[in-house]
């Protein structure tokens, strides 16, 4: 084990010598975050998340309504919630709605989409004039530094975190000390894993829920038994719940606190 992590450090001076590349990169990465999260269907236009109950679910602009919008008629239509299975009525006409998709209901200028989470229905609204996306002035960032660019060891060790798929660890040196962490896989087949992780910024300089941070699966997946991974911290990047409240995001598990201050990527949101 040492040997290894000795020579993860050696990997980590060299992936640390990019200069103005790497500080050029993180800029275009910077601005590609923002504009994401700026456009239309962007996590800043989440407004609102109503649960779903069993039967008929009225949404309008009219209050008398279950689910109260901010644009379109008065009763627009109902969603109905039966026997686990979702469907719409609009206009007269009625369809299937598939949760946890890119299935939309448009309603004026908003938009519905359903979720469901352990058997809980629920239905998130996003809406193009947000007063988070209207208020939004962009996102503080610590300046991008090297040594938050380091060469880890993927180590392939299924386990269940939170209960979600955690396909293994990396092991890295950052700061003098040699740490890991605990990725998860969002969805089955994802070749992106994501960190949940908290550190000694975390409440202070950064978000109290901690930040998360991508790492690239290569192609065969996480079925190999292991593989060197890039960890740029200065990639590190706040979860949507810091920029509206009608998001839930998972929280850092215990394996995931880092006893050393990661002074990269996202700062906490100012209000």
């Amino acid at each position: 084990m040492p040997g290894r992590l000795a020579m993860l450090g050696l990997l980590a001076g060299a992936a640390a010598t990019a200069g103005p590349q790497l500080a050029a990169e993180i800029a275009q990465w910077r601005r590609a975050r923002e504009a994401a999260l700026t456009a239309d269907g962007g996590w800043l236009t989440v407004t609102g998340r109503f649960p779903l109950h069993e039967g008929d679910n009225r949404f309008g602009r009219a209050p008398s309504n279950d689910i109260v919008l901010p644009d379109g008629p008065p009763h627009a239509g109902t969603l109905i919630l039966y026997d686990g299975k979702v469907t719409v009525r609009m206009e007269g006409a009625t369809r299937a709605v598939r949760p946890n998709s890119s299935d939309e209901i448009r309603v004026g200028r908003v938009c519905l989409s359903v979720l469901q989470s352990a058997g809980v229905y629920s239905v998130r609204m996003k809406d193009p004039e947000s007063r988070f996306r209207r208020d939004f002035r962009g996102i503080e960032c610590y300046p991008v530094r090297e040594e938050y660019r380091v060469t880890g060891r993927f180590v392939a060790a299924p386990r269940r975190i939170a209960d979600a798929v955690c396909p293994g660890y990396v092991e890295f040196r950052l700061l003098g000390r040699e740490l890991k962490l605990y990725p998860i896989q969002e969805q089955p087949g994802a070749k992106t894993l994501v960190i949940v992780f908290r550190d000694l910024t975390t409440g202070r300089e950064t978000y109290e829920g901690g930040r998360f941070l991508d790492i690239e699966l290569p192609p065969d997946g996480p079925a190999v038994l292991d593989f060197n991974v890039v960890l740029d911290f200065n990639k590190a990047y706040n979860p949507p719940c810091a920029f509206t409240p009608f998001v839930s995001c998972p929280l850092p598990p215990r394996q995931n606190r880092l006893p050393v201050r990661i002074e990269a990527g996202e700062k906490k949101m100012k209000r």
